[in-house]
């Protein structure tokens, strides 16, 4: 498809999209795995408008005080990287309903960014697929984290488990039955103050242990063997640095492990916590574990618990 060209708008003036929460980097795959999470989201409504603009007129739920200077923004930047790409002569105007807590982990930055891109693609006469927009959205994501990177919007426009390069996205099949239990605990965790916890070396030992345990998850995922991924989902690069970040990280850790789960560490930037699970009645025991080890430390916390082969954002009615 050429994008050059202008796509026109439809006859619709307005619509309206939720994107889920995501739970990003999936411990082995930094910036580039990812998988959608039920139960929590962005919504947000775009109308199409005759000024050649985007313009954000409110944000609400959670977060209300991020910027709404469109290129400052991760759904406004979005917005004006898709009308730029399509030569649109129509403007967007938005609001964003907010459902994820900032800096939490839980890819709120993204969800608000492919919201907005998935209810504006509804208004053009000739909506694009879907991996067309990953571009926009990772203009967008650039805007929070300071890098594009895909492995929140990527699975956020598809749903499920992706592998999320610079230019495509994979879904990878996962087994139906195995859950996650994520636990946002009540702090928050500036995403560029995770990135910077990362800076410096880095043993080539490590490197390679850690391709070795990307490729195990992923095959594992594949052929359905829990084993595999059991051997496979351990961090050896990310989260020895971030977990300092993370009030009482190890003995939430410790708790996802003592219910089976099959591995656990740090959702995106963290602060929330995921295991993954071979059931959902294992998911949700250790879910209540995880919470119990975040309030020894003085933190109450929410707790998403479902699929791992989660939901793409959707169009609202």
């Amino acid at each position: 498809m050429n994008l050059t060209k202008e796509s026109p708008m439809s006859s619709a003036r307005t619509a309206s999209a939720f994107a889920p929460a995501c739970v990003g980097n999936v411990g082995v795959g930094f910036d580039i795995l990812g998988h959608t999470l039920a139960g929590a989201g962005d919504r947000a409504q775009v109308t199409c408008i005759d000024e050649p603009v985007v313009r954000i007129t409110a944000i609400e739920g959670v977060v209300s005080g991020l910027p709404r200077e469109a290129g400052r923004n991760t759904a406004g930047a979005a917005l004006v990287a898709l009308r730029h790409a399509l030569q649109l002569q129509h403007g967007f105007e938005l609001t964003l309903h907010k459902g994820i807590a900032l800096g939490s982990g839980m890819a709120g930055s993204a969800a608000s960014c492919v919201a907005a891109l998935v209810a504006a693609n509804a208004l053009l006469d000739a909506p694009l697929p879907r991996e067309a927009l990953y571009g926009f959205a990772m203009d967008g994501e650039a805007v929070a984290s300071g890098g594009r990177h895909g492995d929140n919007v990527g699975p956020q426009l598809i749903g499920g488990l992706v592998l999320a390069t610079a230019s495509r996205l994979v879904r990878i099949p996962v087994p139906a039955h195995w859950h996650c239990a994520l636990v946002h605990p009540h702090c928050v965790l500036e995403t560029r103050r995770a990135r910077a916890a990362l800076a410096g070396a880095y043993a080539l030992h490590d490197f390679v242990a850690q391709s070795a345990n990307l490729a195990q998850v992923i095959a594992g995922c594949w052929r359905g063997d829990a084993t595999l991924v059991r051997e496979g989902l351990k961090d050896v690069l990310v989260e020895p640095r971030r977990a300092p970040l993370v009030p009482n990280f190890a003995r939430v850790q410790q708790a996802a492990f003592d219910h089976g789960a099959l591995g656990a560490s740090i959702s995106g930037a963290g602060p929330s916590v995921f295991g993954w699970f071979e059931d959902a009645r294992a998911a949700h025991a250790a879910a209540e574990a995880m919470r119990a080890a975040f309030a020894e430390a003085g933190l109450g916390s929410d707790v998403l618990v479902g699929p791992i082969d989660g939901p793409a954002a959707e169009v609202l009615a």
